[in-house]
């Protein structure tokens, strides 16, 4: 599988080309009496950091507590609680990982929340590692439901195959998640009601600036009927659609993303997700507008370092 060599190319990078690098270079520019030994030195470094994150960092979950306040919020549902979760890459918990989405399920349902949300990438490449965890994921329940949107991994694009067998394939994903009991929005919304007062989740397909990713995501279509006054919860996996579409044609409140993983490192908070994106993690806002991105559950590559896998618990609150 395209996953397994992923990790061994990652293996290969971080255990052996990278650490033959560095200390060759140490040699190279620095004095002799002691470029040897920081060589070796920044080398072993570079070697327990892989091993770190791969067999320490990757196991750790945090759960994270967030709130977001709008004056647009009915008062039945202050105090309103969601789950979300992104980024699972179930198919790198096979075998001695399979405890790793247990422990998350476990985690998700411990927060009793209103409804729980999961924003894309649940696969690595194939619909059948979705399939093998169908148990847990059939699991996962909250009183207003279980909703869903696809990511980039979601839609087959990393398959060897043709078009054809492709669509075929990601036909499959979709009806995974619905066979696990998920509401998958694809660019579509549902409304939810306390007493006379509503809110909208609304599920956008993915939608990204790098062009090689799916571009299917469209706002006009996935909030259609939806009155300009309602108060909007959007699921969109790629957070740079906030800024491109989500922003200039709706008027919805809170976006819910994922998509960068944080990079799956973070020193001194600083994360190479940076260079790719603007919005990789935690809130932005635009005046009482705001964007929610996690860092992820889990990862095609098993490794992290200083940025845990990450379930949120979002509680919305009304501005007095």
């Amino acid at each position: 599988m395209i996953a397994r060599y992923a990790v061994v190319f990652f293996l290969i990078m971080a255990i052996v080309v990278t650490p033959t690098v560095v200390y060759f270079l140490c040699r190279y520019f620095l004095p002799h009496r002691w470029g040897k030994k920081v060589g070796i030195t920044i080398s072993l470094l570079v070697i327990l950091f892989a091993l770190y994150g791969m067999f320490v960092g990757y196991q750790q979950l945090d759960v994270r507590h967030i709130e977001f306040v709008s004056k647009d919020l009915p008062e039945s549902f202050d105090g309103y609680r969601i789950v979300q979760f992104t980024d699972a890459h179930v198919g790198t918990m096979t075998g001695s990982r399979e405890w790793l989405l247990e422990r998350a399920v476990d985690s998700i349902l411990a927060q009793r929340a209103d409804m729980i949300v999961f924003t894309g990438d649940l696969q690595n490449v194939y619909p059948e590692e979705i399939e093998a965890h169908l148990p847990q994921l059939s699991r996962l329940k909250a009183k207003d439901g279980m909703f869903s949107v696809l990511g980039n991994h979601d839609y087959a694009i990393y398959q060897p195959y043709d078009s054809i067998v492709k669509e075929i394939n990601c036909a499959k994903t979709q009806a995974f998640e619905r066979k696990a009991g998920w509401t998958l929005l694809m660019n579509e919304h549902r409304v939810i009601r306390r007493d006379s007062d509503s809110i909208v989740i609304a599920g956008m397909e993915n939608w990204g600036t790098v062009e090689r990713m799916p571009r299917r995501g469209d706002v006009r279509k996935t909030l259609a009927g939806v009155d300009s006054a309602s108060f909007v919860v959007m699921l969109q996996h790629d957070p740079t659609a906030w800024r491109k579409l989500i922003l200039p044609q709706s008027k919805v409140q809170l976006t819910l993303s994922g998509h960068t993983h944080g990079g799956q490192a973070q020193i001194f908070g600083q994360s190479p997700a940076a260079f790719g994106y603007k919005e990789w993690g935690g809130w932005t806002y635009e005046g009482s507008r705001g964007l929610f991105v996690s860092t992820g559950l889990g990862a095609l590559i098993p490794f992290r370092f200083g940025l845990p896998g990450e379930i949120v618990v979002i509680t919305l609150r009304k501005q007095k």
